[in-house]
């Protein structure tokens, strides 16, 4: 049993029936997920089980090969690109490397959605650019340094502050810890909980990270690679809340929550 938060209203994102292929490869097949206004959402699974290609299915970064994706009951792959672009500005993308502008500074980076798509002046502009940095626990001095200047954990930081900045209805995280220690780990885990108690938002955030799957959502949804199922099997097997997650009795689950290497080794040594 899926334990959900205002789960009464209709999902703010829902997938129905979404399959996606790259050539003859199989990504993903029959998905199908509701996510309420103000859940958070991890989407846990290996590598190569294809969360990340659900993520972007999202926000219409990529075009599934079968199926729908609805925000605000909207099927957000039948609109046009001008329709996606403003749809889109009701969404924050949290991209697994920062994705910032290297020849920006990183006030004109994280400002760089409100000067695009409003007319807000400078000072309105800066204020909100001050009041995010706080929100993400970066110093003012920052704002006029270039990204390359930053360390791996304040480039997350200030891609998150960008994201937010239109102060978007669903935030989108992929990968938001890869790459850092386990203090600067917990302080993004952190920052995705103040942003959900500071402002109303719908969250999905991919992970590797149990410590992000534990502390982080509402729910988690496990993903297990097509390549490894039976054609009747589906896609997600596991969909509950943290607290059931350690508890699944399902091989799958117990082995990725537990990093055992067990039968996957096996399989590899297989393969190989």
């Amino acid at each position: 049993m899926i334990e959900t938060i205002l789960s009464s209203e209709a999902p703010l994102l829902e997938v129905r029936g979404l399959s996606v292929s790259f050539g003859t490869q199989a990504v993903l097949r029959d998905i199908s997920l509701q996510i309420p206004v103000g859940q958070t959402l991890v989407l846990l699974g290996e590598s190569g089980c294809g969360k990340t290609v659900l993520l972007k299915n999202m926000i219409g970064l990529l075009r599934p090969t079968a199926g729908q994706v609805l925000f605000d009951e909207i099927d957000i792959h039948r609109l046009d690109e001008r329709a996606l672009t403003q749809l889109r500005l009701r969404c924050g993308f949290v991209f697994q490397n920062a994705a910032l502008f290297d020849s920006m500074t990183i006030a004109q980076n994280i400002a760089f959605p409100l000067r695009q798509h409003t007319e807000l002046r400078w000072p309105q502009i800066r204020e909100r650019v001050l009041s995010l940095l706080q929100d993400v626990g970066l110093p003012a001095d920052v704002l006029a340094k270039r990204p390359a200047e930053l360390s791996g954990g304040m480039r997350k930081r200030v891609g998150l502050a960008r994201a937010l900045i239109m102060n978007p209805e669903l935030v989108l995280y992929d990968e938001p810890t890869t790459g850092l220690d386990p203090i600067m780990t917990d302080v993004i885990n952190q920052l995705i909980l103040r942003t959900r108690r500071k402002h109303p938002v719908t969250s999905v955030v991919v992970t590797h990270s149990m410590e992000t799957a534990r502390r982080v959502p509402d729910r988690v949804v496990m993903l297990y690679p097509l390549s490894r199922l039976r054609p009747d099997e589906t896609q997600i097997v596991f969909d509950g809340t943290p607290e059931a997650l350690h508890q699944s009795r399902d091989r799958r689950v117990k082995q990725f929550v537990q990093g055992e290497a067990g039968q996957r080794l096996m399989e590899l040594v297989g393969e190989a």
